[in-house]
């Protein structure tokens, strides 16, 4: 086990001593890393904000519950009932009386609503409920229009199910686009070790003539590939949380527009490791893969 771990501790240290022998090399391959993987881990970050600003916005997913007109208290006692017995969401009751008040108020129909018989307007329920996915609200959407002395359920699902519809859209092309700069994070460590490989030739000949075994010769360059790698994720994760910084006071004062408030979320701590660590693991791809061939070659 002891000398396990030194031969793993003289492999990193020369990764170490590799990345530092060339250092413009090495800032220059850590920026082409960086920023494949800046684009994906930013539209990652983009599609969670705007995932997070669909179920923030006010009156985007709330069904709107109507009372037949003949409904009594009682009639909504049992349906304020029925709510509270719900497992998760928030509700609220708007009277009749509020809801011609608020109607009353507008612009130009004090003079309509007080030539009105009777008040028109039914009692009504705003609900918000907890899962948002489109399924879960069609489904109570069904549920409730079923209830005693309801007369109308509304929901915008057309607005849910194409806003859900362009989030998976978004979700697939961010996965194609991890794939494509995923694969040329492991070409561009591909070649620079088939380099570094090919400069070295001569000194892997000479440690196999006095007995050096194949996984002593690969592990440095393994180390290499993954250090590389996860210094390039560690450079887009900086790469990303400047763009939001960026973007984050155009984005609030848009918000603020609209009458809302909202700020873009950054990456957290977890987010950030796993960038890195998705870098070491393409950067020892690349490096496993680049070892194998070059090394066959020099059999």
């Amino acid at each position: 086990m002891k000398s396990w771990l030194i031969h793993h501790r003289a492999a990193l240290a020369a990764a170490f001593r590799r990345l530092w022998a060339a250092p413009l090399n090495t800032l220059l391959s850590l920026i082409v890393i960086g920023i494949a993987l800046t684009l994906p881990a930013f539209g990652y970050v983009a599609l969670d904000n705007l995932r997070d600003l669909g179920r923030n916005a006010s009156g985007v997913q709330q069904i709107s519950l109507f009372m037949s007109l003949e409904a009594s208290k009682k009639d909504v006692g049992e349906i304020e009932s029925r709510l509270r017995q719900a497992p998760n969401g928030k509700w609220k009751f708007v009277p009749k009386e509020d809801a011609l008040k608020r109607m009353q108020s507008s612009e130009g129909m004090a003079e309509i609503v007080a030539s009105l018989p009777r008040n028109p307007l039914p009692d009504a329920f705003i609900i918000e409920p907890a899962n948002t996915e489109p399924e879960a609200l069609e489904i109570l959407r069904r549920e409730i229009a079923g209830w005693p002395k309801v007369a109308h359920v509304q929901l915008d699902s057309a607005w849910i199910k194409r806003f859900d519809a362009f989030l998976r859209l978004g979700k697939l092309a961010l996965w194609m686009l991890a794939g494509l700069f995923g694969a040329g994070l492991v070409a561009v460590t591909f070649n620079t070790i088939r380099l570094q490989v090919m400069a070295q030739s001569a000194e892997i000949e000479v440690a196999r003539m006095i007995g050096a075994t194949d996984g002593f010769i690969r592990r440095p360059f393994y180390y290499f590939g993954a250090l590389q790698g996860a210094l390039g994720g560690l450079l887009a994760a900086v790469l990303v949380l400047a763009a939001l910084r960026l973007l984050g006071g155009p984005v609030g004062e848009l918000a603020a527009l609209y009458g809302g408030n909202f700020s873009l979320r950054p990456p957290g701590v977890g987010e950030t490791l796993g960038l890195a660590t998705l870098g070491a693991f393409l950067g020892w791809l690349g490096a496993q893969l680049s070892v194998s061939l070059s090394l066959r070659k020099l059999d």
